[in-house]
């Protein structure tokens, strides 16, 4: 047998096992211990708060349509869209300042930072019921999104229609987590009245569903982190092929050089 044409076949198969070990079970597997969490009686909720620079839409309406009108701009219709595509009225757009405020007809500067959703909608709705009898108010954030980084299928920007999205649903929209995705250390970047926090979610522990962090808040930043095996790809990769060509060439030399002194 030609040990030298194993041995020259074998090492690159050698390379390659070393450089990635067999992931476990437990670094990809979600909610690993969702059995021991048992029946919730109600789910983890989670409500938004209104922050600088969101855009917010704000209707008024009563039983008298033609009360309603002062509390709401009357411009014309654009084309502007949503994020589910439709046009809106961007005279019904209100953009919260660096102050935390919005400039309400009739009712002046509001103080809506801060604020969830149900808590400005009531406050308002006292507002304006000094002027309107059971006014009714509609409220919605138009520039909801979150962003998704790192090893996921389609990293990007994800305007969200809705007001509330579970950290799932996003890595969801994202064609979740690649092979090489770290599952037990997502982070999550969340800015709050200016302030930043870093934040880390195990998805692979299904007690992560009543962290703070299992619904995303708007603007959200979610990076997924590489696991070791893609860490070597990249470090290995550039100078693999010069390697395994510098390999089989000693063998070759190797080879010739015990052939001819026979």
């Amino acid at each position: 047998m030609n040990y030298f044409f194993v041995l020259k076949k074998s090492i690159p198969f050698f390379f390659l096992a070393v450089l990635f070990s067999c992931a476990s079970k437990k670094d990809m597997i979600y909610y690993q211990d969702v059995d021991a969490l048992g029946t919730q009686e109600k789910s983890n909720s989670y409500e938004i708060k209104i922050q600088p620079d969101d855009l917010l839409m704000i209707l008024v309406s009563a039983e008298d349509p033609e009360i309603a009108i002062p509390f709401n701009i009357t411009t014309n219709v654009t084309g502007a869209a949503n994020p589910d595509g439709m046009g809106i009225q961007s005279s019904q757009l209100y953009l919260v300042d660096d102050q935390g405020c919005i400039e309400f007809p009739v009712l002046g500067k509001l103080k809506v930072s801060g604020l969830t959703r149900s808590e400005f909608l009531n406050s308002i709705q006292n507002k304006i019921a000094n002027y309107i009898k059971n006014p009714i108010v509609n409220l919605r954030i138009m520039n909801f999104k979150v962003s998704i980084q790192g090893e996921v299928t389609t990293p990007g920007t994800y305007p969200i229609s809705s007001e509330r999205i579970t950290l799932i649903e996003a890595l969801s929209r994202a064609g979740d987590l690649t092979v090489y995705g770290k599952r037990n250390n997502i982070l999550i970047i969340r800015e709050i009245d200016g302030i930043k926090s870093y934040n880390r979610v195990d998805i692979t522990k299904a007690g992560f569903m009543n962290s703070p962090f299992y619904y995303l808040a708007q603007n959200d930043v979610v990076y997924v982190e590489p696991n070791q095996n893609k860490i070597n790809v990249a470090a290995v990769n550039p100078s693999t092929g010069l390697i395994f060509s510098v390999v089989s060439i000693l063998i070759t030399l190797t080879t010739l050089i015990i052939t001819t002194s026979k």
